[in-house]
């Protein structure tokens, strides 16, 4: 009787240990990991890329007769153009753009007033980039500016130039997504001077012109 009751004790001890197991492997929350987040990659930049710009300029520009120095000044934006080629973390491209320009000064020489304006500013540059930091590219620029020149004095009358100058400067571009990216630059130019003569009031009548741009772009990736 009592190896029974021993034997029975037994087999109600084991049920209940499965139904327990069971039960506990019923209530485990099944372990799921989500896939870890992967940032989208942005750093080649070789291609072809359009784009346009929007920005200000402030310079100097002086003239022989009557002596004054206006400070020219006001914004401007245009569209650019380009081609990069990456080498490691090397980004080495070419770059050119064509903006209007509002930039001018215009302060009181003798009777009248004395003018110096930029109607239009064009660039062509070679950049060079450093593509190791993600999405973010310094770079460096140098290169050729042209643009026209007008000076006018009011009391007796105007002539413009188309010059040839320098430009110089620094920036750095930034991947968004896709196929975009924005910049914000600085360039210097120099379109050095031209000879407004009678026309201005003198002869010869030299007026320069130079400027500090800052501006900001948007450029499409092909």
């Amino acid at each position: 009787m009592t190896s029974k009751l021993i034997r029975s004790g037994f087999a109600i001890t084991a049920l209940l240990a499965a139904t327990l197991t069971a039960n506990a492997a019923d209530l485990r929350t099944p372990s799921y990991k989500a896939p870890s987040y992967v940032a989208p990659s942005y750093g080649n930049w070789s291609g072809f890329y359009l784009g346009v710009n929007l920005g200000y300029g402030f310079g100097k520009s002086n003239w022989d007769a009557p002596v004054v120095s206006p400070s020219p000044k006001g914004a401007l934006f245009g569209v650019t153009a380009g081609y990069n080629l990456q080498t490691g973390s090397w980004v080495w491209g070419l770059e050119g753009d064509i903006d209007w320009s509002g930039v001018k000064d215009n302060p009181v020489c003798g009777a009248g007033n004395c003018e110096t304006s930029n109607t239009w500013l064009g660039t062509a540059r070679a950049r060079i980039g450093y593509a190791g930091w993600n999405n973010f590219m310094p770079y460096l620029t140098g290169g050729a500016a042209f643009g026209n020149v007008k000076a006018t004095n009011s009391a007796i009358g105007s002539a413009s130039s188309t010059r040839l100058g320098y430009a110089l400067g620094a920036g750095f571009e930034y991947a968004l997504w896709s196929n975009w990216s924005m910049k914000l630059e600085y360039l210097y130019a120099d379109l050095g001077k031209f000879d407004c003569a009678a026309s201005c009031g003198a002869v010869p009548d030299n007026v320069s012109f130079k400027a500090n741009i800052i501006r900001a772009g948007v450029n499409y990736r092909f």
